[in-house]
């Protein structure tokens, strides 16, 4: 990096009255000095949604992840997400801007838990949604997303499937499916707080408009909608509809990239929540920070990354 850019970045650092423009700016710097890309999920705020090279759901990010030709890769997201990078990309700097950025839902399984469901049920292959660490993911013979949960299970030939650790997700693909499941009972909060009262207030608010839900939602809210999808496929839904008033049942941050690619649709949501805090703690500053010092770096020792790259590599190749 030139002298002069890091004694001025110094002397602003020092000033305390770098705005964000100049954070910006100096981002798209070191963005080029690093031979660096920016992943950004869809909840992420908008402001980190704008720097992202991709933005994305988790299976989305994940194959970006995999195809990019950069030496470092900016996480924008949760923990788990850049550990997913960190285990298809291990040549790869995988820095995450904010690494108290976890996921409550990622939280609820261990390796020693489905070690457990394991013993009991001998025959069984582990599906585990990607909303979980990388221990869990070694301990599992397949990882999936909202957007190809349904494809992974179908195309497993086993008498019995253990699913983690969402386990509305899992009741969703169980009815979808028909396949019986041994369901993790674990959680996304802030979709399991959506509640089908509110659901059928803004249905008499906004009679006409088209509801879409995530499959992290309670099933008694499944059913009130018109279509049930992930982050990425509520794009595909709202376009093919062409409604011009769409709730929408998952993170507010969706909203953005939604309005971003169809500005002449109103969407709503249940509430000014449901807001994941986690997501919205990266900051330009910590993108600027994490790219001039390349930390906070995630790794994953290798025995879990070989364990947990077989299920994404299986996750990736479905659906």
């Amino acid at each position: 990096m030139p002298r002069l850019f890091l004694l001025w970045g110094k002397l602003m650092r020092e000033k305390g009255d770098v705005d964000k423009g100049d954070f910006i700016g100096r981002i798209e710097i070191l963005r080029r000095e690093r031979n660096a890309v920016i992943l950004a999920h869809n909840y992420q705020p908008a402001e980190i949604q704008d720097l992202a090279d991709f933005t994305g759901d988790s299976l989305g990010l994940a194959r970006k992840a995999a195809e990019v030709d950069a030496e470092v890769i900016v996480f924008c997201g949760v923990h788990f997400m850049a550990e997913t990078s960190a285990i298809i990309n291990p040549d790869k700097i995988t820095l995450l801007p904010e690494p108290g950025a976890g996921c409550p839902l990622a939280d609820t399984v261990t390796p020693e838990g489905i070690a457990t469901l394991k013993g009991l049920h001998p025959r069984a292959k582990v599906v585990t949604y990607v909303n979980s660490s990388a221990a869990v993911k070694a301990a599992s013979d397949y990882c999936c997303t909202s957007g190809n949960a349904v494809e992974v299970v179908e195309a497993i030939d086993a008498p019995e499937i253990i699913f983690t650790p969402d386990g509305n997700l899992g009741r969703y693909v169980r009815r979808i499916t028909g396949r019986e499941l041994i369901i993790w009972e674990g959680r996304c909060p802030v979709h399991d707080r959506i509640t089908a009262e509110m659901v059928r207030e803004r249905k008499r608010e906004f009679p006409s408009a088209l509801v879409v839900a995530h499959p992290e939602c309670r099933e008694e809210v499944l059913e009130l909608a018109d279509a049930v999808a992930s982050t990425s496929g509520m794009f595909r839904v709202v376009q093919e509809s062409g409604a011009r008033e769409v709730i929408v049942l998952t993170e507010v941050g969706m909203g953005y990239p939604l309005s971003r690619k169809f500005p002449e649709v109103r969407f709503i949501f249940p509430a000014a929540e449901p807001l994941c805090h986690d997501m919205k703690l990266i900051t330009p500053e910590k993108v600027e920070k994490a790219l001039r010092e390349l930390q906070p770096r995630v790794t994953v020792p290798e025995d879990i990354r070989l364990g947990a790259l077989l299920s994404v590599e299986r996750m990736l190749a479905i659906g």
